[in-house]
């Protein structure tokens, strides 16, 4: 039985009437292809996806078992499936193209991760290559020949690798970076646990220091939504992902403000479809469900905001057509 997707979507509770044309989000993940014919996009773009070598992702998914232990909440991994199934199951479904986006959690694991995750997109054609960091003695060197080898996109995971992102260390990165004008997928914020170095206040400074920085926000700062929103509008490089944002099972612990929609307009050109799969509790189609509820609630948003967000936006920033 294909099951349907729950939208946990916040609409806005402002004056601004609903658009009687939105396209109609996905009813479940067989059912994604035809929304996006309705939208008339190729494809989806997700800035957001997780494949890590096989001993790692064991290790991952065996957290995510113990997640009352570790978050008070249950994340039963709805996509465990091997490595080539997960790979068919978003060409089956649109996906376009994908960023594969890899983490370390202590040093001398990043080097490590950088060239598997080249070797993984080598064989996978929706894959681009991306990077990640650890404040290590070697890190520019590692970047450095990333970034050579075609890497559009590194991965700075501020939680689990519970790292200060102001360390002198990484000084150099982020002026490497900011040149390049690759962007950088940074979990910066408290959610779903504060660590030692997050916080939207602490990569804010970061940005302070480094203002040409191109950042996608993971989880769109969850749970700090009106941070992040604050550094999209002071710093125009800023980026805001999707990641989990907005579905049933996040909105019970970290819910939007109920004017979401709306706050949105002014940095709709800068949110970006990241799904965290296959890490999800839930069908891959309730993100697309919660985005496209986004849209429908401000008719200054609508179908337009619907293509830039899962495709044109992301397409851009991974410079797919370059």
């Amino acid at each position: 039985m294909r099951q349907r997707c729950q939208s946990g979507a916040v609409t806005s509770h402002s004056s601004v009437p609903r658009p009687q044309a939105a396209t109609q989000p996905p009813i479940d993940d067989d059912d994604i292809p035809r929304f996006l014919a309705k939208l008339g996009l190729p494809g989806l773009v997700d800035l957001h996806v997780h494949f890590l070598p096989d001993q790692v992702m064991r290790k991952v998914w065996s957290y995510f078992d113990d997640a009352e232990a570790n978050y008070g909440l249950r994340w039963p991994i709805r996509y465990r499936w091997e490595q080539a199934e997960r790979a068919d199951f978003l060409r089956r479904i649109g996906v376009r193209a994908f960023a594969p986006l890899v983490y370390p959690h202590k040093p001398g694991m990043a080097r490590w991760l950088n060239e598997w995750v080249r070797e993984f997109a080598a064989g996978t054609p929706e894959a681009v290559v991306t990077a990640t960091v650890f404040p290590e003695h070697d890190v520019l060197d590692y970047l450095s020949e990333a970034v050579a080898a075609g890497a559009r996109a590194v991965k700075v995971h501020v939680q689990v690798g519970a790292f200060d992102p102001r360390e002198p260390v990484l000084q150099p990165v982020w002026e490497m970076l900011a040149a390049s004008g690759l962007p950088v997928v940074t979990h910066c914020g408290h959610g779903p646990l504060r660590g030692a170095h997050t916080g939207l206040d602490v990569f804010g400074e970061v940005l302070h220091d480094h203002p040409d920085l191109t950042v996608v926000l993971a989880h769109a700062g969850m749970p700090d939504y009106d941070q992040a929103l604050k550094l999209a509008t002071a710093y125009e490089r800023v980026h805001l992902d999707t990641t989990m944002v907005g579905t049933a099972f996040t909105e019970s612990h970290a819910p939007l403000p109920t004017d979401w929609s709306a706050r949105l307009v002014d940095v709709a050109d800068r949110i970006v479809l990241g799904s965290d799969f296959p890490q999800l509790p839930y069908a891959y189609c309730e993100q697309l469900s919660a985005i496209a509820g986004w849209a429908a609630a401000d008719d200054r948003l609508g179908d337009p905001f619907l293509r830039s967000v899962l495709h044109d936006a992301p397409a851009r920033l991974l410079r797919l057509d370059s």
